[in-house]
């Protein structure tokens, strides 16, 4: 038996988070127990769980402090309320039948405990503690998170240090706003007032990024620290370049042009994967965008099907070979559709089989972007936020 438990309760400073091991004696978690206990690191010296002195509690628990101890007031921390409630938490689930009373002794458990150095409300610690430690002996005890519902959550929310969350694109269609107005002042205007929506991305138009640079990217998200923004350099040669300058810029999408040579785009493709970004291959002016995929090597993540401002008074949107291109694709590939969207044909692009609206000036033209875009997400039937992502427990 080797189980592995996780948990995070309470606010700062106070906060409580508890990594925690649960195994048998003879096994991987005995060992780490016994190393634990021989090894002691400086400021990190392992001790045993106890209640209180001369009770230490059943299964033998060995807590060992995340943060390090430098002086006495954080000592008496670590040796005051949270080895008691670590302790307590332990004997509590023997109690109420979480451990087996009859394995008790033959099991140990190993919890790596913080405690904030501005810490300072005992009462806190010790139940922010007492409540973590149980909530993780549950988790690991149930194997939780199992892997359907990690890939359930693990786009649902950002970690709290990070103070913005990486946003993948996993629950289409989502409109992206195409900001190709050449003025910062206008386009930060715009950016402004687009409502919170998991369902927005924001794309850094071609005539925007060719005047101030990929370096915009981290302008725009002072204001909008979780969005999802798509670079459209439409690439063109030097594909791993220009797909490393958006990557280090903070952007999570790079445009490549479907008319740059095969090795170009294969090779933006492939640093985009490497770096953690989306790779979108745009079809304007490309004669037969299917084919084009189908001779790719390496797929992109998205494909766009773009029909040029110049020819929007046509009446073909371009929108053919959908759910062919999806299928080169695989079932992660998203396909995009611009030029000429309009809330009147909102509903014409979906049944296409379209994951992603790009609209560009039906949005930064109008006299009230935000009322525009709640209209556009309305047709798609889409809220402002995904309420179930914001969750604290499970």
């Amino acid at each position: 038996m080797f189980k592995v438990g996780e948990a995070l309760i309470g606010e700062e400073p106070e906060v409580a988070h508890i990594d925690l091991i649960i195994g048998e004696k003879n096994g991987p978690a005995g060992q780490s127990f016994l190393n634990g206990v021989t090894n002691p690191t400086r400021g990190h010296t392992p001790l045993l769980g106890v209640i209180r002195p001369n009770l230490p509690t059943k299964p033998s628990t060995l807590i060992v402090p995340k943060v390090t101890v430098e002086n006495m007031e954080d000592s008496e921390k670590v040796f005051g309320p949270a080895q008691e409630a670590i302790s307590k938490a332990v004997a509590d689930a023997v109690e109420e039948g979480l451990i087996d009373k009859e394995k008790a002794e033959e099991l140990v458990v190993i919890v790596n405990v913080f405690i904030h150095p501005k810490a300072q409300n005992y009462q806190k610690i010790y139940r922010y503690n007492y409540g973590a430690t149980k909530l993780a002996l549950k988790r690991a005890l149930n194997n939780f998170p199992d892997a359907n519902k990690v890939l359930e959550e693990k786009e649902r929310g950002g970690h709290p240090i990070m103070g913005s969350r990486i946003t993948k694109l996993f629950n289409p269609p989502y409109l992206q706003v195409a900001l190709d107005i050449p003025s910062l002042d206008k386009v930060k205007n715009v950016v402004d007032q687009i409502p919170k929506s998991d369902n927005i991305t924001i794309e850094i138009g071609t005539p925007l990024v060719k005047k101030y640079g990929v370096d915009v990217v981290g302008e725009l998200r002072e204001s909008k620290k979780d969005a999802f923004f798509v670079v459209d350099l439409k690439t063109l040669d030097t594909g791993n370049l220009e797909t490393r300058m958006v990557a280090d810029a903070g952007g999570d999408g790079v445009v490549i042009s479907g008319l740059a040579p095969e090795p170009t785009i294969e090779n933006a493709i492939k640093e985009a994967d490497k770096t953690g970004i989306y790779s979108i291959i745009d079809t304007l002016n490309v004669d037969n965008p299917l084919e084009l995929i189908e001779n790719l090597d390496q797929k992109p993540d998205i494909v766009e099907l773009h029909r040029a401002i110049d020819k929007e008074d046509e009446e073909s949107h371009g929108w053919q070979n959908i759910e062919d291109i999806r299928e080169l694709l695989g079932k992660q590939g998203l396909v995009a559709v611009a030029g000429g969207i309009r809330t009147h044909n909102v509903q014409e692009a979906l049944e296409s089989g379209a994951d992603i609206l790009v609209v560009g000036r039906a949005i930064t033209n109008a006299k009230d972007p935000e009322g525009a875009i709640r209209d556009f997400l309305e047709r798609m039937e889409k809220p402002d936020t995904d309420q179930f992502r914001v969750k604290t427990d499970f």
